[in-house]
Order: C-alpha cells, then structure tokens, then sequence
C-alpha cells in the first residue's frame, strides 16, 4: 500500500479511499469543503448549501449529507442561521483530575449550571457503589457542564449525604466538587474505575445540552474511592462527541 508523504499521523489510511478507487459522492465532497475549512479559519462563516452544490456541481442533497458528517465530527458548528468552522475539540485527560482543571488547562473557562440537587434514600443497586447501606440518604447533583459559556456535557453525581453533609447549603454548584471535597472536607480520591461508550442523548439531555437528539454522545461512568478504599462517589457523565476527545498515559 502507498501512503502518501504528506499523511498526518492518526489521518485515516489513503485519506479513506479504498484500494479500487470508488468512493461515495457525499465523501468526495466532503474532502473538498474540509480543505476548504482549513482555508477559512476558526469561525470562518460556510457557503450556503445552494452555493455549494454549484460549486462541485452536486445536488444540494449531497452537500448536505457531506456538512451532517462534518458537523458530528465537529469540523463545523452551527451559528444562528448559517454554518461556521467550529474550534478543536476540548482534550480530556481520562484521569482523577476534575472537569475544572482540565478545561483550565487549555485556557478555557470552566462552569456549570445547576439542574437539581436532590436527597433521597438510596435503592439498594446504588448501595454499595457508594459505599451507605440500603435505604440511607444519598445525594444526587445534576449540573451541565460548561466550557467558555459554551454547553458541552451534562454530568450525574450521586454521594452519600453521611460523607458530604452540608452539599446544599455550603458547596457552590459552580465550582468543583473534587475541590471541595479535599479544600473544605479533607477527603482525597485515591482510586476510580470508568467505563466509556458511545450513546444517543435522551431528549431531556439533548434538551439540557442543547443538541441534537441524534448527535452522539460519550458516556463515562465513574466509581471512586478514597484514598483508604472505600466507595465515595457515582458520576455518570455525557460530553458531546463533536466537542470532545480524551486521553491517557498508559504504561507498560
């Protein structure tokens, strides 16, 4: 197989193109308005969709699925009525750092809004993940998460209300949990384990983070201990897959 001298590590293989050389109109297209994004810059604004399909001489129907593709990979974003180049995705660290420090870390502002902050007994499936037995009260807090006023997640953290007594009274729901629980409690994470997957937002979700129904989604399940092993927390978390990628540091 020939690989071209100008193919960009982690590029797909012949730029996608199999070996006997035919490709999905819609695909070729769309190669041709991602040179063009390059071209245009971050914010850069995109050419109408008629304008387009006059422009490769395809119906408006192959555009569009061309700018569908780009926009779940996050080439594109919408802006009012038009379509811009959007931003590189937020690099998430898969690590025990919070959302804050990492979005900080790349010179964006962290927030979030808060949807609910909830206190109820816990049903025994959650029991043991968060380490209180069956029926003992738990807290469940729900925020949106922010980069820069812009809505990228929407995250599901569930605490038992013995360890984290005073949640509704003296944490800022703006600010990082993880922080308040070391900085004003004393509790340190030692340990978590997390699940990743690819899932469709719910229409509540969808409706909270501001998307697309049919736009995916990643969908992280933390459970954490502290730093003398027992449960501490359950966060199910979804970052928008066209605003998101995360990373690790493995070692051997």
């Amino acid at each position: 197989m020939d690989y071209p001298n100008d193919q960009a590590p982690g590029a797909p293989i012949r730029s996608g193109i199999p070996e006997h050389g035919r490709i999905p109109k819609y695909y070729a297209v769309k190669a041709r308005i991602a040179v063009l994004l390059d071209e245009l810059g971050e914010g850069g604004l995109l050419p109408t969709e008629r304008e387009l399909a006059q422009l490769h001489e395809v119906s408006r129907e192959t555009v569009r699925q061309a700018l569908r593709e780009l926009l779940l990979e996050g080439r594109l974003r919408r802006q009012g009525r038009g379509t811009v180049v959007a931003g590189p995705k937020l690099e998430q660290p898969l690590s025990l750092a919070s959302y804050t420090e990492g979005v900080r870390r790349q010179g964006l502002r962290p927030g979030r809004n808060l949807i609910g902050l909830d206190r109820f007994p816990c049903p025994e499936a959650l029991a043991a993940e968060v380490g209180v037995e069956r029926g003992e009260p738990v807290w469940h807090l729900e925020r949106v998460l922010l980069a820069d006023d812009e809505r990228v997640g929407l995250e599901s953290t569930y605490v038992g209300v013995a360890r984290v007594p005073g949640l509704d009274t003296a944490f800022d729901p703006d600010s990082s949990f993880y922080a308040y629980l070391r900085d004003a409690l004393g509790i340190a994470f030692g340990d978590a384990d997390e699940r990743i997957e690819t899932v469709l937002a719910t229409p509540r979700e969808a409706l909270l983070i501001g998307t697309p129904p049919a736009l995916p989604m990643l969908l992280i399940h933390r459970l954490s201990r502290d730093t003398d092993g027992r449960p501490l927390e359950r966060v199910r978390t979804l970052f928008r897959g066209d605003r998101f990628s995360f990373s690790a540091h493995l070692r051997g």
